[in-house]
């Protein structure tokens, strides 16, 4: 028996004893994926409303695909009820949490490390304008809700329609005067069926598609942006000095931002 045949065979030997710990890892790691965080966080708000929330006066549609005109935009719940349209964004996070509503990126900080993501309240913004618009509704009977699940904390004030799981229920209970007759509500429900694109995987593809084509625009918007500001950097020539006729970035901003960047 040669080197090669008693590598081969000591492999399967060990492949033999330990393939469960091979699936099993397989599986832990696609449990703590990205993809199956957002199904999990889904699924308790799912349950959540299944649980806490009257069927026949709250109807639940979710993963909302809505055609825009630049692509796609997918809500992750609609709640269509008397008291309004509340439209929910989804973020399964863990670690602490740093944001305001005006800030257009927040940090997610564990440990020592940091990492940045969009607003939610920003990202639910388009979702709601889009609902708006598709529904025809008056923007008072919308409200945006933006619901953490997973072990995440605050660690700056949040405003009201930004909770963690036990409370979203509480803010879509705690409107209580009715903004909508039943037929009104009847006719929101049939509009948002008829409008949003199928359920399907073809339909989330072509979604993720989309939104990975924005980052990637935006992340080369952002590699030429004002360091300091964050305004865009425009190709500039220097008039006069030992540079004159030299070009160079020079922030759009200026005069009130001087900072400049060589080609």
């Amino acid at each position: 028996m040669n080197l090669n045949q008693m590598v081969i065979q000591a492999f399967s030997q060990a492949f033999g004893a330990y393939w469960w710990l091979l699936v099993l890892l397989v599986v832990v790691s696609f449990l703590k994926s990205p993809l199956m965080k957002g199904i999990f966080g889904e699924a308790l708000v799912n349950l959540a409303a299944a649980l806490f929330l009257d069927k026949n006066v709250y109807r639940l549609f979710k993963n909302v695909t809505l055609p825009t005109e630049d692509g796609t935009t997918q809500v992750d719940h609609v709640i269509v009820s008397p008291y309004g349209v509340f439209v929910i964004e989804t973020k399964n996070l863990k670690g602490w949490i740093f944001g305001s509503p005006q800030q257009k990126l927040w940090t997610q900080k564990i440990y020592k490390h940091q990492n940045q993501f969009q607003n939610p309240l920003h990202q639910n913004y388009k979702h709601t304008q889009t609902l708006q618009s598709a529904l025809e509704l008056d923007p008072s009977k919308l409200f945006s809700l933006v619901v953490f699940v997973g072990d995440s904390e605050f660690k700056t004030p949040m405003p009201d329609n930004v909770v963690y799981a036990g409370g979203y229920i509480r803010f879509i209970k705690s409107k209580r005067q009715r903004i909508m007759a039943d037929g009104e509500v009847l006719e929101v429900c049939r509009k948002l069926q008829a409008g949003r694109l199928r359920p399907s995987i073809k339909t989330h593809v072509e979604h993720v598609r989309h939104v990975k084509t924005i980052v990637e625009q935006k992340q080369k918007i952002n590699q030429n942006a004002c360091p300091k500001c964050g305004k865009p950097m425009v190709l500039r020539t220097a008039r006069q000095g030992d540079n004159a006729g030299n070009q160079f970035w020079g922030c759009s901003g200026y005069p009130k931002c001087r900072t400049v960047k060589p080609l």
